[in-house]
Parts: structure tokens; C-alpha cells; sequence
């Protein structure tokens, strides 16, 4: 019987807890870490803001200059630093969070010393290329290309790469050309406790607006890859059609003063605690989300656990687990008429607005944490030649709640 702890170590640029989707999609692991088991070794950029109960390696950063937002370690002014820890700590398992170039360091160290490697896929970044070089569009033919011989050379070494979707699973195939042998679906979870429609509170609302107008809700990062150009057009074509309803706007980052200055009659509530957030989605009326990047799309099943219907891309993550017409409609990414129809429809026609809630909250009973990070922990025990402990059965009881953790992309 193994005497000592499995030893990981965790590679991620920001450590923040609420900093993005993907830093409380790690956060849920991290918070369920088994620390009888498992001894954890952190490498990050920006240290965590909460106490982890083991030891963080920070190292410098480079901010990045298509999103101020973002920083990237540098590890070739800490190679040496990175590697001397690593003999001395001597990990079971390497698990990096971002195909940077820390994280590419992290995996060849693993590779070079029989180390299993795992990972998780956050961030299509091919598919940011059109954003990111809005201002010069000629390059991106040429980065794009890259950026796909990128996430192929990044993601066909790993032992295991845990995707959201199948639609992402099937993208890495097609398009990066991956084999698929170490992809692995784990989707995420939903805390329906924080997430629910009893939240719903209308005067919460009217304190906001001022009236008892109908709300459409926007939830996510203000930055251009998220689709934000579409967002803007959708909301001056409503005015344009001048039909009163209030656009509620919640989120924060490098788009959101131009927003500001083109959707003049939107009110815009910057980033929000989860406990805030859970009340605006349950209160208002229609989640729109024209984000066609998403791995998986957590700010999606927030909205259906909330009771909100949901009006999407028909784009990335969501087209996986979204059944058009019964959990929420999808619509082509760029196409402002079609999500004016399904919009006005929603705020309309209760027997279909009544409709796609349900559909929303049936679907939400799939999505459990607890199964989730248990995966996770008894696949790194496969991977370190551990004999994974017999538990009773992990099968949720659909009555009882879900674990206590937060995700928003």
C-alpha cells in the first residue's frame, strides 16, 4: 500500500478564485481536494486570493496586449527556478491549465520525465483569432493557421485533455486533427442552491430600472470575443423597433466603455457577487447570450437553473447540450433578426416562455460537481498507479441539492 501522497503539480497563470469561468471551473477541484490523499504544488503568475494549504511557486508575468485583462507567465526567466522545484517536489502527476508557454514547459518537463499530464480545456482560442485581430483582419488567415497547429502540437501529448462538450471534442478532431484518445468529456456542474427560481424578485429589480418594463439580461465578460459587436447591434435594433424593455448588462473588461457609449439607455452593473447575480438572472425575463467562443458555456446553465429562458449562438459549447426549441433557442451568431424573433417571442407567448424554462431546468438535473471532481481525483490516481477506493455509488438523488460552488464564464 502506497505510504506517501499522490503529488500534483497545478501550472495556471491567475489563481484568482472568481477571476473567470475557468478559474471556478478549477476552483471546484481545488476546494475538494483530498488532502489526506493528494499534496498539491501551485506555479501561477497571480497568486490565489483564498487560502489553498500548500505551497505557491509565483513567478513573473507579461501582460497580454490584446487583453489588458489577462497576463501570461514567462517562464524562461524562471526555467531553472520551475525545474529545481519540480526535482525537489518530485510530482505523480503534472496538470497544466492553459496552453501557454508555461504550460508548455510544464507538459515537455513531464514528457522528459515519464510524468503523466493532464489538462483541461478551457478556451477555444481558434476561434478568438477573428477578435483578437479585428484591427488587422489580413493576418488572420495566417493566425489562425498557427494557432491550430498550436492547439494540436499542445493537446495530443497529454494523457488526459477534459473537454466540455462533445461539440469541442469533435472540433479538436476535425479541425486540430487530434485523434481523440485522450480526450475525455467532463462537462461542469451547477449549484442549484445559489442558482434556482426562487431567487426571483421583482422589486429587486424595480429598485434598478425604475419600472416594470420586461428585462433582458446579458451575463458574462465585456470583452470583443465574446461577441460583443452582436450584443451592441441586437440592442440598437430593439430600440430601433422601439419596444420598451430594460437591457441589463452584467460583467466587466475591455469592451464595456464602447458598449457603454452605444447602448446609451442600458444599465451596466459591472462584475456582481454570485449571491447578487443568482437574484438578476431568476428576476428577469429573457438571457441573451450571442457568444459564439464557448467551450462549454457556464453562464448558460446558470441562467436555466435560475428559470430564465435563454436566447444563444448557435456556436460552440452550448450547441452540444442546448436542445433548440425545448431547453432554449438557438440562432445563427450574427443573425440580429433572428434573435429579435425568438427574443419577442419569449417575452410574448407564455406557453412558449413556460416551455424552454422547463426544458432549461429539466436539463440542469445532469449537471452535478460532486460526480465531476470525483472523476477527476480517480483519474489522477490512475495515472499515478493508485488503486482508485471503493465508494458507495456516485448517482445523484435528483431531489437532493447540488454542491455549493459557483461557475460564470
Amino acid at each position: 500500500m502506497r505510504k506517501t501522497k499522490i503529488k500534483v503539480a497545478f501550472f495556471a497563470e491567475i489563481l484568482i478564485h472568481d477571476f473567470d469561468g475557468a478559474s471556478r471551473t478549477m476552483y471546484q477541484i481545488l476546494d475538494r481536494i483530498p488532502s489526506e490523499e493528494f499534496e498539491f504544488m501551485f506555479f501561477c503568475g497571480v497568486p490565489p486570493d483564498k487560502q489553498l494549504n500548500s505551497e505557491v511557486v509565483k513567478l513573473p508575468t507579461l501582460k497580454l496586449p490584446f487583453n489588458g485583462d489577462y497576463c501570461m507567465v514567462s517562464p524562461f526567466f524562471s526555467k531553472q527556478k520551475i525545474h529545481d522545484k519540480l526535482d525537489e517536489f518530485k510530482p505523480d502527476v503534472i496538470h497544466f491549465a492553459s496552453p501557454s508557454p508555461m504550460g508548455n514547459m510544464a507538459k515537455k518537463y513531464g514528457l522528459k520525465n515519464k510524468i503523466p499530464v493532464a489538462t483541461i480545456y478551457h478556451t477555444h482560442f481558434i476561434t478568438y483569432m477573428k477578435y483578437f485581430l479585428r484591427s488587422v483582419p489580413f493576418l488572420t488567415p495566417y493566425v489562425y493557421k498557427k494557432s491550430v497547429q498550436l492547439t494540436r502540437n499542445m493537446y495530443k501529448d497529454p494523457d488526459i485533455v477534459y473537454v466540455p462538450t462533445r461539440q469541442m471534442i469533435a472540433e479538436l478532431q476535425n479541425i486540430c486533427g487530434l485523434d481523440g484518445a485522450n480526450l475525455k468529456l467532463w462537462q461542469r456542474g451547477i449549484d442549484t442552491e445559489l442558482f434556482n427560481p426562487r431567487k426571483r424578485n421583482l422589486a429587486f429589480i424595480r429598485q434598478l430600472t425604475g419600472n416594470d418594463l420586461p428585462n433582458i439580461l446579458y451575463a458574462s465578460r465585456l470583452v470583443w470575443e465574446k461577441n460583443v459587436d452582436t450584443l451592441i447591434k441586437f440592442y440598437q435594433h430593439w430600440e430601433e423597433q422601439n419596444i420598451a424593455a430594460n437591457f441589463i448588462i452584467i460583467g466587466d473588461g475591455v469592451a464595456r466603455s464602447k458598449a457603454e457609449k452605444l447602448m446609451p439607455k442600458a444599465h451596466f452593473l459591472g462584475t456582481l457577487k454570485h449571491e447578487h447575480l443568482s437574484t438578476y438572472y431568476a428576476s428577469c425575463d429573457v438571457f441573451f447570450f450571442p457568444s459564439d467562443t464557448e467551450t462549454f458555456g457556464n453562464v448558460v446553465i446558470e441562467a436555466m437553473a435560475s428559470g430564465i429562458p435563454c436566447v444563444l449562438a448557435n456556436a460552440g459549447g452550448p450547441r452540444s447540450f442546448v436542445e433548440n426549441d425545448h431547453s432554449g433557442f438557438l440562432c445563427p451568431t450574427n443573425d440580429i433578426a433572428a434573435y429579435f424573433d425568438k427574443v419577442k417571442c419569449l417575452l410574448e407567448e407564455k406557453e412558449t416562455r413556460e416551455r424552454i424554462i422547463n426544458g432549461g431546468l429539466e436539463l440542469i438535473d445532469t449537471f452535478s460537481w460532486e460526480n465531476l471532481v470525483s472523476t477527476y481525483f480517480n483519474d489522477l490516481r490512475k495515472l499515478a498507479g493508485v488503486p482508485i477506493p471503493k465508494l458507495k455509488s456516485n448517482k445523484r438523488n435528483l431531489d437532493e441539492p447540488l454542491s455549493k460552488t459557483s461557475v460564470t464564464a
